[in-house]
């Protein structure tokens, strides 16, 4: 399976047209089609559904598709770490990262580091930790943003200076509102939505105690966005932390007794990282 054919199938799938994939590859519709069939005789299963105009993919097609994506940033990543070891420092440095408050601290960082190196960009992946995890195991992401606890066995991490605060997010107009903080007995009976990782939830379990089987979870959320949508909207409030975002019809108000969570950059240990990364870790360390 080559990479320039992984690159034709991406098109194919992003176009969903093989006639207008082929103008913007740059080959004939005939090459292109040749290639696909190829391809999906050599992994012996079909991967575009064909219409008379269009085309979409297959559940194979759509499993590819991920793969696929991964291959061709880590192949473009390499080339990209190997043309650029000779010269002033440049590149990029891929960095997953999960909802947390530390995003400012590392935004400054990045701002201070590209003052000294403006040849440097920085790519920014926004997941649940354990999409970043898996994107730090495949080299596809150099470092990690996260919330503790983290894997010390695996990992090397610098625990940043900002707390992550929990607590709720709530409409305005709703009773929880009204008050400075809310204890687990104040929220048995509100519609609540949490997170869907189980490791939150082990987390949630262990705070609220014998409460926790009595919580009305109307639904789960990986993305903090989407929760706070669903809040406007009515569906309940939201268990997660305080991001310093401004919504004029939610806000935030704290667990009591407080609860708080460190956050943390982490990269993997014993990997091979680009010297662009290698630095920016060592800029993070000297402003923490």
């Amino acid at each position: 399976m080559e990479l320039r054919v992984l690159r034709y199938f991406l098109m194919t799938a992003r176009e969903e047209n093989i006639t207008r994939a082929a103008q913007l590859l740059h080959i004939t519709q005939p090459t292109l089609s040749r290639q696909l069939m190829q391809l999906e005789e050599e992994l012996g299963v079909k991967l575009f559904n064909r219409g008379k105009y269009n085309v979409s993919l297959t559940e194979e097609g759509m499993l590819l598709k991920r793969r696929a994506q991964e291959l061709v940033s880590l192949a473009d990543k390499t080339v990209s770490e190997l043309s650029h070891r000779d010269e002033i420092v440049s590149g990029e440095v891929s960095i997953g990262c999960g909802e947390t408050k530390s995003m400012a601290f590392l935004s400054d960082c990045i701002i201070s580091f590209r003052e000294k190196h403006p040849l440097v960009q920085f790519d920014i992946y926004s997941a649940i930790a354990d999409d970043i995890k898996e994107r730090i195991e495949k080299g596809i992401a150099d470092i990690g943003l996260l919330v503790e606890p983290v894997d010390i066995g695996k990992y090397e991490f610098l625990r940043l200076p900002e707390k992550e605060k929990w607590g709720i997010w709530a409409r305005k107009d709703s009773p929880l509102a009204e008050k400075d903080a809310v204890t687990p007995e104040e929220l048995a009976e509100v519609p609540l939505i949490i997170s869907m990782r189980e490791a939150v939830r082990n987390e949630i379990a262990s705070w609220f105690g014998d409460y926790y089987d009595e919580l009305n979870i109307a639904a789960t959320y990986n993305l903090g966005i989407n929760a706070v949508a669903m809040v406007r909207q009515g569906v309940g409030a939201a268990l997660g932390f305080d991001l310093g975002a401004f919504y004029e019809d939610v806000c935030f108000i704290p667990m009591k007794p407080m609860r708080e969570t460190g956050s943390v950059v982490v990269w993997k240990k014993n990997q091979a990282l680009p010297d662009a990364a290698k630095m920016f870790i060592e800029h993070i360390k000297n402003a923490v």
